[in-house]
């Protein structure tokens, strides 16, 4: 993707974006008429107010750090949220202390290398105000210990090994992927700045799945150097992608169009045009449980009797200590390469718990029954305190959603 001219501190505040929360619902149609007074209330939450300053504020932070989407929207909705969960924290008593504040001041600053001295004066150069930026951080905090705080035994009572190994078998890692994206980037400018976002929305949804048509536009309308070769930027890692839009690119199909995406002084949209084989994969497999029944051809009445009682008796393969007589099944646990093909073949389709009765052996007169039991997958680099962390983080998320539902859900919330 082109880069345009950006100064070093630019650079380092476009990094950011990966820090901000993305996806939250967008309000259509937010903002004030031009007359509208800075300090009046764009929305009232319960007993507080949000005014347009503050919103105007917040958006530009998020154009500051690169964040893509209807900002002034998405500013609005983050501010909604962030009173009522503020309002929560002064409800228990865990409002953000000053120590903590300069702590995630400080904090936030060192993800673009910078002191927190130097971080505000960029964003001051930019136009905001320090006490947004402190307000956002703040903000946060409180809300991180309204949820720490009612629900952080709770998640960590989800920890637990089979959550883990949970994790572990159904996390993909990238691995040496690479992507070829096409772009048409237009700078901003004061003739157009003011349309640029709504006139690329409208575009990428016209050229999406439009290869030919998306190949014509950059060639005419875009303003990198990739115009010279149909948007095309060539192979490139995908990790050198930021992760916020890797994320959701990944998931494109061929053909399918993403944006627009501010980047510095222009704007751009893409279209996928390839992801290399093997850029997402499983974890490493390192050996199999597995168990075999040996029963008779599915094909006669016998057979398909067994079968089914099998699936009726047998939940996990433990449970075939009890339900079936010693010597009436095996139970391996054996590296992947040394299984045999056929049963190799049906174990991949198969989740822990479940049979498999494609398996013949006998020139087909046995039906052998392949279970699965579990797959022992090889430990990730960070190791399992990262995957343990990784856990609970995603059940104190999930509390923290239901939790901001019920609160919106119970709040007054009047948009002026």
């Amino acid at each position: 993707m082109t880069e345009t001219s950006q100064t070093p501190i630019r650079r380092r505040l476009r990094a950011l974006a990966l820090a901000l929360p993305l996806g939250l619902a967008m309000l259509a149609g937010a903002g004030p008429a031009t007359a509208q007074s800075p300090f009046s209330a764009a929305v009232r939450i319960n007993d507080g107010i949000v005014t347009w300053y503050e919103v105007d504020q917040r958006a530009l932070f998020l154009e500051v750090v690169r964040t893509p989407g209807d900002l002034r929207a998405e500013a609005l909705e983050t501010l909604v949220n962030e009173r009522l969960q503020v309002q929560e924290a002064r409800r228990m008593g865990v409002v953000a202390t000053p120590e903590e504040i300069e702590a995630g001041v400080v904090e936030f600053a060192a993800r673009a290398d910078m002191g927190p001295e130097q971080f505000l004066r960029a964003i001051g150069e930019e136009g905001v105000a320090p006490e947004t930026f402190r307000d956002f951080v703040a903000n946060g905090i409180s809300w991180r210990n309204v949820v720490q705080t009612r629900f952080g035994t709770r998640a960590r009572a989800q920890v637990t090994d089979a959550a883990v190994e949970a994790a572990l078998a159904y996390t993909p890692r990238l691995e040496g992927a690479q992507i070829l994206l096409a772009e048409i980037v237009i700078p901003v400018t004061p003739e157009n700045q003011e349309s640029l976002r709504a006139d690329l929305t409208q575009a990428a949804a016209d050229l999406n799945f439009n290869v030919d048509d998306f190949s014509e536009a950059a060639r005419r309308f875009s303003a990198a150097s990739t115009r010279e070769d149909d948007g095309l930027t060539g192979w490139r890692p995908l990790n050198a992608v930021p992760p916020n839009l890797r994320e959701d690119m990944v998931l494109l199909a061929y053909g399918e169009t993403y944006g627009p995406v501010p980047l510095g002084p222009a704007i751009a949209i893409f279209q996928m045009r390839g992801l290399s084989e093997g850029a997402f994969r499983g974890p490493t497999v390192t050996s199999v449980d597995y168990a075999t029944v040996a029963l008779p051809s599915r094909a006669t009445e016998e057979g398909a009797a067994a079968a089914a009682a099998l699936r009726a008796e047998i939940d996990v393969c433990d449970d075939l200590y009890g339900q079936r007589p010693a010597g009436s099944f095996e139970r391996v646990d054996q590296p992947l390469g040394a299984i045999p093909g056929d049963i190799a073949m049906a174990l991949a389709a198969l989740d822990p718990g479940e049979i498999s009765f494609d398996v013949t052996r006998n020139g087909g007169a046995t039906t052998l029954a392949v279970m699965l039991c579990a797959r022992t997958v090889a430990e990730p680099e960070a190791g399992l305190e990262a995957v343990r962390q990784q856990v609970y983080v995603q059940a104190l998320q999930r509390y923290a959603d239901a939790l901001l539902e019920e609160l919106r859900a119970d709040a007054i919330i009047a948009y002026e």
